[in-house]
């Protein structure tokens, strides 16, 4: 037993040897490709963490993979260095490494030129420099023989590739050229027949029809113009089609609506008009199909019922009209629906339809059935549903009973509507919902100290997940500040918004429950008490938005201790005593606490507690402006009245006077005004203006106003005109402007204005002189 033992440990002792004497003798990877990497990090403006240049065995480097296929050293063949936070440029040293099979060098912040002998690697088959700030031209002779993965997205570079590339890259597989700066020409890919993934950057020729193994092409965020070519029938492995935000016109091509393979189309905010014929028979796999934000006409197509695989649809911002198809039940696959802004009516139909999608989690109404009634059948019952929003619709009623049968229900948006009476305990039942936005209402008495026990946003125990891939909406506040846009649904702040109501009675301490809550606005209510000292126990918080109430009180000192505090606005309450100036406290403008009159300011000496007389700063129009309760016109016009116009403004409460004349026989013949023309005036037109229904002149005129013209100015259902020229106002005209049914004037010239002007209603009764100087198309 003892000698098979012995002879056992001389071997392994051998062996280890051997390994040991090799081990001394081979470099890990070639000296050539040692150099290359040393000149590599040259250009570099920090050192590659990993890279420990007292060592020779660079094929143990962070990112470098070796071919050891040799038994005296080993080649690089690989460098993927993607996502590591690197700066500087790509140095020519690279060009060294002569065995290269893939470079990865993506998501970082290199920039300058690409060395042009970088695409002359006889064996690189995957190169990714995407995600950089990489600039110039493209080399013209592009020799990448075993190349089948190229992505060039996201930089800055300017031409495109050659028409030579499918020529002497013909085993390319996947080709990213999105996001860069190529300007207008064309891309010829007729040749790369084994391509099957195309992001691209440039206008699209027939040839791509010669693509037979595409299975996706996206070419989307171009500047196309014009219409689609009509090349789907030749591409029949495509699975996936992309064009969305161009400037694409006309029909959707004959050979599209019938690819049997396709499975997803996006279109969505081009200028593709005329009827949508999906023809569901051919296309009985599609499942996602977003046509959103384009000019499509007619009815909902109640075709679209037979494609029975659909999971999304979205059709918002169409001038569609007319119902939700009774043949929409059928869809029973239907997880994702958007009718945003398509003119439909009779939600009370749409909803009893719609309530037979069993599996319909996101359902987006908004902008539709001007005035009618909020639905109040309790047996609607919409079990999967995780966010409903129906906002700018000014639709009447109450918050419907139907809802406690959404119990997955994580987001509810009813904002903009005219819905009143007080909340029920039951809305804090819900225990998914993060996002809860009932601002603009008429919803009055105390909010429900139930609201405060959401369990969602006491213990996070759900975040909306569905359809977060595939589609995307947006959310936007015009409320003082910069506007807070949410590309994707799932990115929304848990928040809550009971602005712009009529609550009344306390901010319950419970409040401080919600430690997850990023977003509390309970701006112009007419709330009363203290402001509780619990609310620092919202450790998430990021916006505070109190202004326009009846608070009185100190301002508590804990909240300092709110770290990620960014918005904070008690101004126009009654509060008194020094203002914090720890933490976030030191970021906040003066206006945060405005129109308190007995509130110190910061950095000066402590409170002698008595009544201080708000300060108007000189030009400005103060507060109290507001507060004149029978007041019905305004005319400050042509004086050099500057600042922000006041935020709480709540003027014209008076009943209907009549049309406007150009003389008026005696005072109650003027019609109800706000004139305010002429003046020096900053900042945004508030939200709170839509509030003004009895309105029925609105001159903003020659001044220097600035931000978005507001969906909620369609709630001045009486204005008869609306002069916003020479200001500085940008982003498109509202759509819902179209419902002003009085509306006879309406000037919009000479400011940054662009997109669509709405061509229905009263818009096509308005001379082009009213948007001259601005990019609208009309």
């Amino acid at each position: 037993m003892g000698v098979p033992t012995m002879s056992l440990v001389f071997i392994l002792l051998a062996v280890m040897l051997q390994q040991m004497i090799q081990a001394s003798q081979e470099p890990a990877c070639h000296m050539n490709d040692l150099t290359a990497l040393k000149g590599c990090t040259k250009c570099l403006e920090q050192d590659i963490g990993g890279w420990n240049w007292s060592s020779s065995n660079c094929c143990s480097f962070t990112g470098i993979t070796c071919d050891n296929s040799s038994v005296i050293y080993g080649r690089v063949v690989g460098l993927e260095l993607g996502n590591k936070r690197l700066t500087g440029t790509i140095c020519e040293s690279l060009v060294g490494l002569e065995q290269f099979r893939i470079l990865n060098l993506s998501l970082n912040s290199l920039h300058g030129k690409i060395p042009a002998n970088l695409f002359r690697f006889r064996n690189l088959e995957v190169l990714d420099l995407s995600n950089n700030y990489l600039v110039g031209p493209l080399p013209s002779a592009i020799h990448l023989p075993s190349i089948k993965y190229l992505d060039l997205s996201k930089n800055y570079f300017s031409s495109f590739i050659s028409m030579q590339f499918c020529t002497s890259s013909s085993h390319i597989q996947y080709l990213d050229l999105a996001r860069n700066f190529f300007g207008e020409g064309s891309i010829y890919l007729e040749n790369c027949t084994s391509l099957q993934y195309v992001f691209l950057n440039g206008n699209v020729t027939d040839g791509i029809g010669n693509l037979s193994n595409l299975v996706e092409l996206n070419i989307s965020l171009n500047d196309f113009s014009g219409s689609l070519p009509d090349v789907f029938g030749r591409l029949r492995k495509l699975e996936s089609f992309s064009a969305s935000s161009n400037r694409l016109t006309g029909l959707l091509p004959a050979s599209l609506v019938n690819s049997a393979p396709l499975l997803r189309i996006d279109l969505h905010n081009n200028s593709l008009d005329g009827p949508i014929r999906i023809n569901c028979s051919a296309m009985a796999q599609v499942t996602s199909l977003h046509l959103g934000s384009n000019n499509f006409q007619g009815p909902v197509p109640a075709s679209l019922s037979s494609c029975q695989s659909l999971t999304v649809l979205h059709l918002a911002r169409n001038k569609l009209g007319g119902v939700v198809p009774f043949e929409f039940r059928n869809l029973h696959a239907l997880e994702f629906l958007s009718l945003g802004n398509t003119s439909i009516n009779n939600i009370s139909t749409a909803l009893d339809i719609l309530q037979h999608c069993k599996n319909l989690t996101i359902l987006d109404l908004g902008l539709n059935f001007y005035q009618e009634e909020m639905p109040s059948n309790v047996n609607l019952q919409f079990t999967s549903l995780t966010a409903l929003i129906i906002p700018f619709c000014h639709l009447r009623g109450s918050l419907p009973i139907w809802l406690s049968s959404s119990k997955m229900l994580q987001l509810l948006d009813l904002s903009w509507n005219s819905l009143g009476g007080s909340l029920p305990s039951r809305i804090g039942k819900f225990e998914y919902l993060f996002y809860l936005d009932l601002s603009n209402n008429s919803f009055s008495g105390e909010i429900p100290e139930s609201l405060t026990g959401l369990e969602n946003l006491v213990h996070k125990t759900a975040l909306l997940k569905e359809s977060c891939e595939h589609i995307s909406l947006i959310k936007s506040k015009e409320q003082g500040r910069p506007r807070l846009v949410y590309d994707n649904i799932c990115n929304f702040p848990p928040t809550i918004d009971l602005s712009h109501n009529k609550f009344t009675g306390p901010i319950w301490p419970s409040f401080g429950n919600l430690k997850n809550l990023h977003v509390l606005n309970l701006e112009e209510n007419n709330l009363s008490g203290s402001i509780p000292d619990s609310i620092s126990g919202m450790t998430s918080l990021e916006v505070l938005d109190l202004s326009c109430n009846n608070l009185s009180g100190e301002i508590p000192y804990s909240l300092v201790h709110l770290s990620f505090l960014s918005v904070f606005n008690v101004s126009y309450n009654r509060l008194y005593g020094d203002t914090p100036s720890g933490g976030q406290f030191m970021t906040f403008p003066d206006s945060s606490f405005d129109g308190n009159q007995a509130l110190c300011p910061r950095l000066v000496a402590p409170c002698q507690r008595k009544q201080i007389h708000p300060v108007v700063s000189p030009g400005s129009i103060p507060s109290w402006m507001g507060k004149f309760e029978y007041l019905f016109y305004l005319d400050l016009s042509n004086n050099s009245f500057s600042g922000e116009i006041t935020k709480c403004i709540s003027l014209v409460k008076s009943k209907e006077q009549g049309k406007p004349r150009l003389a008026y026989n005696d005072v109650w013949s003027f019609p109800p005004t706000i004139g305010l023309s002429d003046n020096k005036f900053t900042g945004p037109i508030w939200p709170s203006f839509g509030k003004l229904k009895n309105l029925h002149v609105l001159s903003l005129e020659e001044n220097n106003l600035s931000r978005s013209i507001l969906d909620s100015i369609s709630g001045m259902t009486s204005l008869e005109v609306l002069d916003l020229s020479p200001n500085n106002f940008s982003g498109d005209i509202p759509h819902s402007l179209v419902h002003l049914s009085f509306l006879s004037v309406f000037n919009v010239s000479y400011n940054r204005l662009y997109g669509k002007t709405p061509s229905e209603g009263q818009f096509m009764t308005f001379l082009k002189q009213a948007l001259k100087g601005t990019r609208l198309l009309s």
